[in-house]
């Protein structure tokens, strides 16, 4: 890899840490990233000529692979003609009717650039629609880093052992309230004694920035039924699960519909984007309908909006979504007996095409569960399957994905390096 190590240098005396998102750095696993030139399905290649099978995906978005073929041609065509006006473009209506068709609960939808603006906007939404200031998070999850929600949070926050971040005034996080993932009684609690002044629960519906971690049965409805019962919103941020688990995302998998919803990643194809959305009452108090001030030069700009258009489309008419969860299921149900048999503990964790091997025996249904994690066996992991050209998250606390365009070879390789990558670690 000296293309890749030389690029590194490079980048140390150019960016913090080298890249431009702390995870990217390979930190939680020991030694230096490599550099991609290029993906093409589920592949992935590096400067140094190297091929991976690539279970990151982009960190989700590349539901189809990488440089689907129709969604180039289309963001080609669209290119062509310009990319940002500042302006309303056909486009947005477009993607706008595609994801109120998909989405159980969004009436009306408002694009933003990246899940942290769909999430902070969606609060600052919150706040106003209900005139107060508290705001129910829950640990391990990550919501973006927005001041108030970097407080207990997922994701590299939860990679790199930081309980919060400097830089973020006490006073910032003082409305934020932490309960527990699949844990009723915290979050009642917590109504219980700030009732009168919570706006809103914001939960990952399927936590996927922590590992993956699924809802416990009666988790969300109970959700549902608190915040009606207090006049509160329930948020779900669904930038990962969103046309990920589903069509309608988590919301329809599970039969519950939150008051407003956050998305992104699938949405803009591998380009920036980020929206929320939820019912027509609430989403009138946004500006220029409404007080709620929000805005963005780049929003809804067309590259963005005719990847996400162009990928939803295709998820729709392949329902690529039956393949992917039984690939998924395989990869889990195999990768696990793969482990048993080395006597190695690990507990997999799945739902439809997202998942996570956790080096801790289970049942991991918390923050707390994922936390017992032998973090360091993992990255002997990471490192052995990388040595054999597969690239999962060099991280353990984060979701591994299938794509459309990944094959039953590719799982079938996968599986042959996983049982090499055990005699080693």
């Amino acid at each position: 890899m000296m293309k890749s190590k030389e690029l590194f240098a490079k980048a140390k005396r150019l960016l913090p840490g080298g890249v431009n998102s702390p995870v990217r750095a390979f930190g939680s696993v020991g030694g230096e990233p490599f550099f991609v030139r290029e993906g093409r399905g589920s592949k992935i290649y590096d400067v140094d000529g190297n091929e991976y099978i690539d279970y990151v995906c982009s960190w989700g978005p590349l539901i189809l692979g990488h440089a689907h073929p129709e969604v180039v041609d289309f963001v080609r065509d669209v290119v062509a003609k310009g990319t940002s006006f500042g302006i309303p473009i056909e486009l947005e209506v477009s993607m706008a009717e595609a994801v109120v068709e998909a989405v159980p609960s969004i009436e009306k939808v408002r694009f933003v650039n990246s899940g942290t603006e769909a999430t902070m906007s969606a609060i600052r939404l919150a706040r106003g629609y209900t005139k107060r200031n508290k705001v129910v998070k829950f640990e391990g999850c990550y919501h973006g880093h927005v001041d108030y929600l970097l407080v207990k949070a997922g994701s590299g926050v939860l990679t790199f052992g930081i309980p919060g971040t400097p830089g973020v005034p006490e006073d910032f996080a003082k409305h934020t309230l932490i309960a527990r993932f699949n844990d009723l009684e915290s979050v009642e609690s917590l109504f219980e004694k700030y009732g009168e002044d919570i706006a809103c629960v914001i939960v990952e519906p399927v936590m996927g920035n922590a590992g993956v971690i699924l809802p416990e049965k009666g988790f969300l409805e109970g959700l549902r039924r608190i915040t009606e019962k207090y006049g509160a919103l329930l948020i779900f941020d669904e930038v990962i699960t969103g046309f990920r688990v589903s069509l309608g995302g988590a919301q329809e998998r599970f039969g519950i519909k939150p008051d407003l919803t956050c998305l992104g990643k699938i949405i803009g194809g591998g380009f920036p984007v980020g929206a929320y959305g939820g019912r027509t009452d609430i989403m009138a108090h946004v500006a220029p309908e409404g007080p709620v001030y929000q805005a963005g030069t780049l929003s809804g700009n067309p590259v963005a909006m005719a990847a996400g258009l162009k990928t939803l489309e295709i998820l729709k008419r392949e329902n690529v979504y039956p393949v992917l969860e039984k690939r998924m299921e395989r990869f889990g149900r195999e990768a696990k007996a793969i482990f048993d048999e080395a006597g190695i503990p690990v507990t997999v964790n799945s739902i439809a095409s997202m998942g996570c091997i956790f080096f801790t025996e289970g049942p991991v249904k918390s923050f707390d569960d994922a936390a017992k994690s032998d973090t360091k066996m993992y990255a002997r992991f990471f490192w052995a399957m990388l040595k054999r050209g597969i690239y999962f998250a060099p991280s353990q606390f984060e979701a591994a994905f299938i794509s459309w365009a990944h094959t039953d070879d590719d799982i079938d390789r996968t599986l042959e390096a996983m049982r090499e990558a055990v005699k080693e670690i």
